[in-house]
């Protein structure tokens, strides 16, 4: 069981921040305030970058954030993926830290590729008022301050090595050959 906060509505300092990462912060305000419900595309790389895991992967990082970690910033969920908001610049360091963990060199459903956006870059973000229907994009973790902390590219890597290892156990023994004879080299004489 996670400790992570079961927060999903977005407090007004949480509006006023994510609005603050659009071209035109003020018209985002007033979109909001008429519409509450409405998901909105924001560009990445300024005010924060996001990165993307398939969703049980991704719940399995989140995890380990909360529970062996520093927790998180804000997290949302997106036609099945989880989206962890974290510091700028993370979109654009965290491939080269992936790479030198050798990062889905060994592909398996447990180590799935992580998508990094940064400068350049867009996502959808959950409506400030939150949603329960299965299926819609919503907050597993809103944001509630105008300076929310976010991790950065290395508290990323850590969670989600952490969490392949806990969905993979590496041993770094071969598999054993089923056909092989074995000896009992204890009993030499």
């Amino acid at each position: 069981m996670s400790s992570a906060p079961n927060v999903n509505r977005v407090t007004s300092d949480g509006v006023a921040w994510l609005a603050s990462a659009g071209t035109y912060p003020r018209s985002m305000l007033a979109l909001w305030e008429e519409r509450p419900d409405a998901p909105v595309v924001l560009p990445c790389g300024t005010v924060f970058d996001v990165v993307s895991a398939p969703a049980v992967f991704g719940r399995r990082m989140l995890d380990r954030l909360w529970d062996d970690g520093p927790g998180s910033g804000p997290v949302a969920m997106f036609r099945g993926r989880v989206l962890l908001f974290a510091a700028p610049g993370t979109a654009q360091r965290l491939p080269s830290l992936l790479a030198w963990e050798e990062w889905g060199s060994n592909r398996t459903e447990a180590v799935p590729p992580l998508l990094c956006h940064g400068t350049g870059d867009a996502v959808t973000v959950p409506a400030p008022a939150g949603s329960d229907a299965p299926g819609d994009s919503r907050w597993l973790v809103a944001p509630d301050t105008r300076h929310p902390w976010l991790p950065g590219p290395e508290v990323v890597l850590w969670a989600a090595v952490r969490a392949a290892r806990a969905a993979v156990r590496i041993s770094i023994f071969p598999p054993a050959d089923q056909g092989a004879k074995v000896y009992d080299v204890s009993r030499r004489r």
